[in-house]
């Protein structure tokens, strides 16, 4: 039988053996140990972040230079179609473990580089945003996504600020940059300044959206409100990503006692930013006044049953198949609750033997983008 040696090198019995892993053991179950060893996970792991943040800002920012030097270049010399190929054949050779010297790469850092020095007042817009700091803190690959989905420097700054503002993976920054989430924010007909307090009635124009993209749902013609609602709760994840950050998901149909009666919300949920709870119904058909006052109903009964002293007031969100929306504001002047209304889209289903010849999003990154960077 072989004998395991210590740290020191001796050799320990079977009874040493087992004293020194009971003596682990003891360490394992040691609540003080536990929670100094897992402080210690923390700032290993912070120092991971931050490490991984400073050494992607500074070839951000190497890559601004290049950008600046490469279009200076254009402007001034004469070498032919070919020298920016030559340049990335340069590079590449000389740093081989460096990335982001492909041709390609060179030419959207080029892009990059011209797209946001198209207005002389960037940095200005910068700066008075998130500062130039940050937007060097935001990945190459989100940078990149945005520069081929936005047309204006404006909308740009847009999903550069939420992504650092709410720490965006270039997954969720793409759902949105595809959901037109610039478009979209802030556009709902409601009365939130009416009678919301400030800043919660500014925030929660800001959180509404319209229209609502369901391209994620595949419904048949002449679905019931019912079999959206339950659409929409059997991909809640997806639900949540599209209604914006901060909504947390509460219930659906939860019985709210109204005397000797009980009513049934489509569904509830609580914003963190705003900290009240939100009523959502859902109309499968083109609003109508009479809509609203179902829905204020449901306001109503959750700020008596649900709603805390520490939480603000609650609003409800009507979201409908098509809306006038000249009508839709005379039916708000008429309520006393904080309603926001928006319409929802649905993307057309696809034939399963065209679906299949689609390309990936796997396929679609490997056209955008090289193992270069």
């Amino acid at each position: 039988m072989s004998k395991k040696l210590s740290k020191e090198g001796e050799v320990l019995s079977p009874v040493q053996k087992s004293s020194k892993e009971n003596e682990n053991l003891g360490l394992l179950n040691d609540n003080e140990f536990k929670i100094w060893v897992s402080q210690l996970k923390k700032d290993i792991r912070s120092a991971q972040v931050k490490a991984s943040i400073h050494v992607n800002s500074e070839m951000l920012r190497l890559y601004w230079r290049i950008g600046a030097e490469i279009c200076e270049k254009q402007k001034n010399v004469k070498w032919g179609d070919g020298w920016l190929k030559e340049l990335s054949r340069v590079l590449m050779s000389e740093f081989p473990n460096m990335k982001g010297f492909s041709y390609r790469n060179l030419r959207y850092i080029r892009q990059w580089y011209l797209f946001y020095n198209e207005h002389v007042t960037f940095w200005q817009q910068v700066v008075a945003k998130i500062s130039d700091e940050v937007f060097f803190s935001v990945p190459w690959g989100h940078h990149l996504y945005i520069l081929t989905k936005c047309n204006d420097v404006k909308k740009a700054i847009f999903y550069l600020s939420k992504t650092v503002e709410h720490g965006w993976s270039r997954s969720v920054l793409l759902n949105f940059l595809d959901t037109k989430l610039y478009e979209t924010e802030g556009n709902s007909i409601n009365n939130f300044s009416k009678l919301l307090p400030n800043p919660q009635s500014d925030l929660a124009n800001q959180i509404i959206k319209d229209p609502y993209n369901f391209q994620f749902l595949a419904l048949e013609n002449d679905y019931r409100e019912k079999e959206l609602e339950d659409a929409l709760t059997e991909n809640i994840t997806k639900f949540l990503l599209e209604l914006g950050v901060g909504f947390a998901y509460v219930g659906r149909q939860i019985p709210l006692n109204v005397g000797d009666e009980t009513i049934y919300p489509d569904l509830l949920f609580y914003h963190l930013e705003l900290r009240c709870y939100v009523v959502v119904e859902l109309k499968v058909s083109k609003f109508k006044s009479e809509h609203l006052g179902q829905l204020g109903l449901y306001v109503s009964a959750v700020n008596h049953i649900k709603k805390k002293d520490i939480d603000n007031p609650t609003i409800g969100l009507l979201i409908c198949k098509t809306k006038n929306n000249v009508m839709a504001q005379y039916a708000l002047e008429s309520t006393n609750q904080p309603i926001g209304i928006s319409e929802y889209q649905l993307s057309k289903l696809i034939p399963k033997d065209i679906e299949s010849q689609l390309p990936t999003v796997e396929d679609i990154e490997a056209c955008l983008f090289d193992n270069n960077f």
